[in-house]
């Protein structure tokens, strides 16, 4: 009969060996676990108003400025080119009190002062003609007077008209020209406040993204600042992950990780950016030495934005360490 005590002395034996050599191999690295996380772009126009089209659906990709929605902008429309006209009138007014008077007003003072002038001349002749009529008493005083009389006057209408036509091809005074610029340089704004409503009315991709959802549909009414669509640009997706408090001091923010998830294939590489300043609790717990291990801190990591769209939100999540190369 064979003893079986060598026998089950020699497997203990190599059971201790074994046990021994993994002892000496290098330990597993610590994993955490933890979900994927989207922070989604909600866009939105600052105006209300019916929303008139709706150009892209729930998972559509975008590039950025490309047309997401349109709301009906027919008042817009018809302010902006209310604003329009009122810019032409008020340039208008400005041009107008740069030059003076119409060449039309300017041609016809230019003609009364050349008809007074004639008068001037034809009474200066009168009144010459009298004076030597006057030693031999052919023109009494009275009619001398009369006639010096008549040179005052046609000389006087003269000097009027001269003025006038000088005042008629001045521009206006400067008072008046500086608000006629003003009166331009606001309907201007407010030609361009105009435009940037009309504007709005159509919101355009701001990046390129991925629609994540659609809040409304085309005939229904949206009220100012409410979002019509989120997307989900892929710089966007990151790792959400829970750290025990027995291992936080030992990560910091910039370590390389690796994320794993049923169907993702090989692990992606991220980089924890964000480790949160105060603890989370599962659930309250009291500071003491035996319920520490509750304790655990909520750190983020964001992949490569060409990594970044294996990941769909809300999905698990393994993460450890990234091991040395």
């Amino acid at each position: 009969m064979i003893d079986a005590a060598p026998i089950r002395l020699r497997a203990l034996g190599g059971s201790l060996a074994l046990l021994a050599l993994a002892a000496c191999g290098p330990a597993p690295q610590p994993g955490w676990s933890g979900y994927a996380e989207g922070d989604y772009v909600y866009v939105a126009a600052p105006l209300a108003g019916r929303l008139d089209q709706l150009a892209v659906q729930a998972g559509d990709a975008v590039k950025a400025g490309a047309a997401l929605f349109t709301l009906d902008d027919e008042a817009e429309r018809a302010a902006q080119a209310q604003a329009g006209a009122q810019l032409d009138a008020a340039r208008a007014q400005a041009a107008n009190v740069q030059t003076g008077r119409r060449p039309q007003e300017i041609a016809v003072i230019r003609a009364q002062l050349a008809q007074a002038q004639a008068q001037a001349a034809l009474a200066q002749q009168e009144l010459a003609r009298r004076q030597t009529l006057t030693p031999g008493g052919a023109v009494s005083a009275s009619e001398l007077d009369a006639a010096r009389t008549s040179v005052a006057q046609t000389r006087a209408r003269v000097s009027e008209l001269q003025a006038s036509l000088n005042t008629a091809e001045l521009p206006a005074r400067p008072d008046e020209r500086a608000a006629a610029q003003a009166q331009a340089q606001a309907a201007s704004a407010a030609l361009r406040q105009s435009e940037w409503r009309r504007e709005q009315k159509q919101q355009r991709a701001p990046v390129d993204a991925q629609v994540a959802d659609t809040y409304f549909r085309p005939g229904e009414y949206v009220g100012a600042g409410q979002p019509v669509l989120s997307l989900l640009p892929p710089a966007n997706i990151k790792a959400r992950f829970f750290v025990p408090e027995a291992e936080v001091g030992r990560i910091k923010t910039g370590d390389a990780v690796q994320l794993s998830c049923d169907g993702c294939g090989a692990p992606i590489a991220a980089r924890i950016s964000r480790i949160a300043p105060q603890p989370e609790y599962t659930p309250p717990v009291i500071y003491s030495n035996a319920q520490r291990a509750k304790l655990v801190f909520m750190a983020e990591a964001r992949p490569a934005p060409q990594d970044a769209p294996r990941l769909k939100p809300g999905q698990p999540l393994d993460v450890q360490r990234a091991t040395a190369p």
